[in-house]
């Protein structure tokens, strides 16, 4: 009998690394996703009592009461520390007047701080007295300002 003409076996070639299997590119996804959301969570959760803070010292100086000059002062520090504690100090310590009220109204639409009551908190440290200011009014201002950034964390 005659042998029959066959060919050796070839073997594939060898699976490269590369590109990886969609599988690999859902979990390399997955993965960075859990780790995007792991650290919003953490650094909201860290800002978190920190505005738990200042609404508290927000409600001692609405019970407190006082004359309109300590209370606008007050109220003008509680948020530049508040203000300081969510951002980078550089960005936030240094501004002054118009640019303080600017980044105050960054977070709330109605520019309320620039161009309506909260106006007083750029130069009410200056002024020898403040007889025209509506203190509640002011207070339920940066009640809303504080609100607004206890969401944006």
């Amino acid at each position: 009998m005659d042998q029959l003409p066959l060919k050796d076996i070839h073997l594939p070639q060898t699976i490269g690394w590369w590109p990886p299997a969609p599988g690999w590119w859902l979990v390399a996804l997955a993965l960075g996703l859990a780790v995007w959301a792991g650290v919003r969570w953490f650094r909201r959760l860290r800002r978190l009592p920190v505005y738990k803070e200042a609404q508290r010292v927000l409600n001692d100086l609405r019970a407190q009461g006082g004359d309109s000059r300590t209370i606008v002062s007050a109220l003008s520090e509680l948020l530049r520390r508040v203000a300081i504690s969510g951002q980078a100090r550089e960005q936030v310590a240094s501004l002054r007047g118009e640019a303080w009220l600017n980044y105050l109204d960054r977070s709330l639409p109605d520019a309320p701080f620039s161009r309506g009551l909260g106006r007083c908190l750029a130069d009410a440290h200056y002024r020898p007295e403040l007889a025209d200011v509506d203190v509640a009014a002011l207070f339920d201002l940066c009640e809303r300002w504080l609100k607004q950034q206890g969401k944006q964390g």
